[in-house]
């Protein structure tokens, strides 16, 4: 039969593996967010070196609002 703290410790360390795997977790998607984002943008500046004139004048400008 376990004991009394069998049945606070084991839950404890339940709860603390969900939390610590929920910040990893977090923090690789936020990373990996980011890094995809630099390529796209990394992507967009080497194709705008490669050819200029494929920028209209409309995209340099922006969204368009409304």
């Amino acid at each position: 039969m376990p004991t009394a703290a069998h049945l606070i410790y084991i839950p404890v360390l339940l709860m603390i593996g969900i939390v610590i795997g929920y910040v990893l977790g977090a923090r690789a998607a936020r990373d990996a967010m980011a890094a995809e984002q630099r390529r796209r943008q990394a992507r967009a500046a080497r194709q705008a070196r490669q050819d200029p004139e494929a920028t209209s004048e409309a995209d340099r400008a922006g969204p368009a609002i409304g």
